[in-house]
């Protein structure tokens, strides 16, 4: 087993049975709709329904990237790509680096047999598209029939793993680079540390018009990190376990830079993504809530909750008034004070 197979094998264990969550909150639930007696709606009117990289989504929903990598990693991803095709989600494989140091594992990552319908994301890490050209990392998009490439940021995390990265220069020249050439869509994406302004208006500006903002208050990958490493890794896991920027504050910053966005970060149920709707996002993403039925109940525990998620979806539209997802940016919302204090204008650095 290769160094990086036996990481993929400690995290899926770690996050499945692991302390691995968030202990701050995404602030999520500071986004209260307003109930609607009178929604003149009958359920079959709610259209749950999104377009996004030219497939059509039957739930606003992405099944995130978690793994790949391993022979377990092959089986979480088949019968969760499987879920996404029976309910009509996206669907998104984890870092594909270990097809890069072995090409058997692409078997790990190969799920366009059995979800062939399924909007499907790519995975690579910025460090590793800083170091490959352009045509390598289509090659990993082509070799699995991906429709769109996630490129993800995790700077945090990666400086916590002993045998982590430490160089981040390039990486925004690379994810520019991609967005100019790889002719399909790339989505920045963060792991659970969220985006902030400053990052947001650099990814723009580098021709990137999609990002998972991936914020705080999910699972934290720092944390992770902490529960399997050395003393100095242990300890500065636990410094860092609960950095990042809130899921629902990150959300709004992509939503001001100009950013189409995918919100995903400590998501947890089908009110979590109405929320996350509201605020802007086209689609919602959960990935720890997948992996933990899967791990203590199957391919049909994941499958009740996918069906328990469309339906709670598609509830919550109808009781807050909306016929359509394009509609829920536009319904009542109280934004509570914990939210509201992070979306007020930044303070200008001192001396300025």
């Amino acid at each position: 087993m290769t160094e990086i197979s036996g990481r993929k094998l400690e995290h899926l264990s770690l996050c499945a049975e692991g302390d691995v969550e968030s202990r701050h909150s995404t602030l999520l639930e500071e986004v209260a709709l307003l109930h609607d007696s009178l929604p003149e709606l009958s359920q079959a009117d709610v259209d749950p329904s999104v377009p996004l990289f030219g497939r059509t989504l039957q739930a606003p929903v992405v099944i995130t990237g978690m793994t790949g990598g391993a022979s377990a990693a092959r089986e979480i991803n088949r019968a969760l790509a499987g879920v996404a095709q029976k309910q009509g989600f996206a669907f998104g494989v984890g870092s594909q680096r270990a097809m890069l140091q072995q090409a058997e594992q692409a078997a790990s990552y190969e799920v366009r047999d059995i979800a062939p319908d399924v909007l499907l994301l790519a995975n690579v890490g910025a460090v590793q598209a800083r170091d490959l050209d352009t045509e390598r990392v289509l090659k990993l998009v082509t070799r699995i029939g991906a429709d769109a490439l996630c490129v993800h940021l995790n700077p945090a995390q990666e400086l916590v793993q002993d045998e982590g990265d430490r160089d981040f220069r390039g990486c925004l020249e690379a994810i520019a680079r991609l967005a100019r050439e790889i002719g399909v869509p790339v989505v920045a994406k963060e792991t659970g540390c969220g985006l902030s302004p400053r990052a947001l208006a650099r990814l723009r500006a580098a021709g990137v018009e999609w990002v998972d903002v991936s914020g705080a208050g999910g699972t934290t990958w720092t944390g992770v990190e902490a529960l399997r490493g050395s003393r100095r890794q242990r300890a500065l896991g636990a410094e860092l376990r609960e950095w990042g920027i809130p899921t629902a504050a990150s959300l709004v910053f992509a939503r001001r830079a100009g950013l189409s966005a995918i919100a995903s970060g400590g998501l947890r149920g089908a009110l979590d993504v109405v929320r996350a709707l509201a605020l802007g996002a086209h689609a919602g993403g959960l990935a720890l809530p997948f992996l933990r039925a899967f791990h203590h109940g199957g391919a049909l525990a994941a499958e009740e909750l996918g069906a328990d998620l469309a339906e709670g979806i598609r509830a919550a539209m109808l009781l807050v008034g909306a016929r359509r997802v394009a509609d829920l940016p536009s319904v009542p919302r109280v934004i509570g004070p914990r939210l509201r204090a992070w979306l007020e204008p930044e303070l200008a650095p001192p001396g300025n």
